[in-house]
């Protein structure tokens, strides 16, 4: 695997992954790999020739009192692990590569960043969007693959690049989760052991709340139960437990394909995200 640096070293590089008419995958990360991001680029590999996958930690979607300082970085075992998972390229953009001296530009996706995410982190879905956009602009790949754990973020990314004509296909991969259901995060490495088995109510809830829905329940009395079990569970902070339109975001107060279980909430202090999928006869 090849590891650049410097950005004046990318564009031969990227040119020498296409020789021979390869098309080439990326894979956006903020490092703190784990199998989720594994799975990424083993699909990556599945569907493209050639792989790249960046590292970039971006000050720019983290807001005042967020974790960026502290945020884990460890990027000699994140380069291991891409390359016995054969990536083919690493990028590892400093600052002034992403954002040079006098960047002035903002990238805002209205509407599907407005709700959730973006009224719990405002600010947030501005830094992806443009961080997201340099890095689709810096490595021109032909697709770019992206976990649907970070859902809306998912939604957000697949609609600027068609806004702006990037060229670029996004590839949602499913979630991977550890035994106990909870979605596998950078974050999950703060939560202590008592914290990190009682996170596992978040999973659980989303999914019995699913099944309620599915069953024909009422979906508020659905989502209050869920988030009553994640009260129960230690969760001191719940920002959102909705059923939404899988393609809008938009609520919904009953079942209508497609749509989608999405939830944020605060365990010690570490703020956790996740959604599924619903299914239901019932939708119309």
């Amino acid at each position: 695997m090849q590891i650049i640096r410097a950005g004046e070293d990318l564009a031969s590089a990227l040119g020498a992954l296409r020789s021979g008419g390869h098309k080439l995958a990326l894979v956006p990360t903020m490092g703190a790999l784990h199998a989720g991001h594994m799975a990424l680029v083993a699909e990556a590999k599945r569907r493209a020739g050639r792989v790249a996958a960046t590292i970039f930690v971006n000050p720019k979607q983290f807001g005042k009192g967020e974790d960026l300082d502290r945020y884990p970085r460890q990027e000699a075992a994140d380069a291991g692990m891409l390359e016995a998972a054969g990536c083919d390229l690493l990028w590892l953009p400093g600052l002034g590569d992403i954002y040079p001296d006098g960047f002035a530009t903002s990238v805002t996706v209205a509407g599907l960043s407005e709700r959730w995410e973006g009224e719990a982190r405002p600010g947030h879905f501005d830094g992806v969007a443009t961080v997201v956009a340099r890095l689709l602009l810096s490595v021109r790949p032909d697709m770019a693959l992206f976990g649907e754990k970070d859902f809306q973020q998912l939604a957000m990314i697949r609609r600027m690049a068609a806004d702006l004509g990037l060229g670029v296909e996004i590839v949602p991969v499913a979630t991977i989760r550890d035994a106990d259901g909870l979605a596998l995060s950078s974050r999950n490495a703060y939560l202590s052991p008592d914290e990190r088995k009682r996170a596992a109510a978040l999973p659980e809830a989303l999914r019995e709340a699913g099944n309620r829905i599915a069953a024909g329940d009422d979906v508020a009395a659905a989502l209050d139960q869920a988030k009553r079990q994640l009260g129960d569970a230690g969760f001191s902070k719940i920002d959102y437990v909705a059923l939404v339109d899988a393609d809008t975001l938009e609520p919904l107060d009953r079942p209508r394909t497609p749509m989608r279980l999405i939830a944020a909430a605060t365990i010690g202090g570490t703020r956790l995200i996740d959604n599924m999928a619903v299914e239901s006869d019932l939708s119309r």
